[in-house]
């Protein structure tokens, strides 16, 4: 029975990090985890500030991704 529970639990961990990748949620955590590895002592911006930055950025640059509205 456990080992049931495990794979279960297994599988909807994968599916949870499939998920994050595939709509790139994960994006703020990779940013925040470079961010303490290069520059410690940098101030890390809230996920809302992350999120303008990336927005910004993409509006900026039409290479960065398509947005229509």
């Amino acid at each position: 029975m456990r080992s049931a529970l495990n794979r279960a639990a297994r599988a909807v961990g994968g599916v949870r990090w499939y998920v994050r990748e595939l709509t790139d949620e994960s994006a703020y955590d990779r940013y925040v985890a470079h961010v303490r590895t290069a520059r410690p002592d940098a101030d890390v911006p809230s996920r809302r500030e992350f999120e303008r930055m990336r927005t910004d950025r993409q509006e900026e640059d039409p290479r960065q991704g398509f947005r229509c509205c």
